[in-house]
């Protein structure tokens, strides 16, 4: 069955960094486009990227363009959230997220929190 486990969260100061990361298994990993989700308490899930099956193309919200940068190791099945010039408006639940065969699969999220 298809899993996402995503890891690497924590609290970081503002201007702070983090690497999150997403493990896929139970399917063809490097067959399918791979997102990043975000919710903030009291909020609805939003957007945050996208990278292409093969890496080639990735798009992100303007809320994060610039500061976060996502990728891939299809050898390792693993995708990755490079967040750098954290802010407090980006404390929320990381989610990873991929779609197959139709089907949305979530990872159980990483909490984030930026705070001083």
């Amino acid at each position: 069955q298809v899993q996402l486990v995503e890891s690497g969260g924590g609290l970081v100061q503002p201007g702070g960094s983090l690497r999150l990361s997403c493990a896929a298994s139970g399917f063809t990993f490097s067959s399918y486009f791979m997102n990043w989700y975000r919710q903030a308490p009291g909020l609805e899930r939003e957007w945050v990227a996208v990278i292409s099956s093969n890496g080639g193309i990735t798009n992100y919200a303007e809320s994060v363009k610039g500061r976060f940068t996502i990728s891939r190791d299809n050898a390792k099945n693993t995708v990755y959230l490079q967040m750098n010039s954290l802010k407090p408006e980006d404390t929320a639940v990381y989610y990873c997220n991929a779609i197959v065969l139709g089907a949305n699969y979530w990872g159980q999220g990483t909490q984030v929190t930026v705070s001083s």
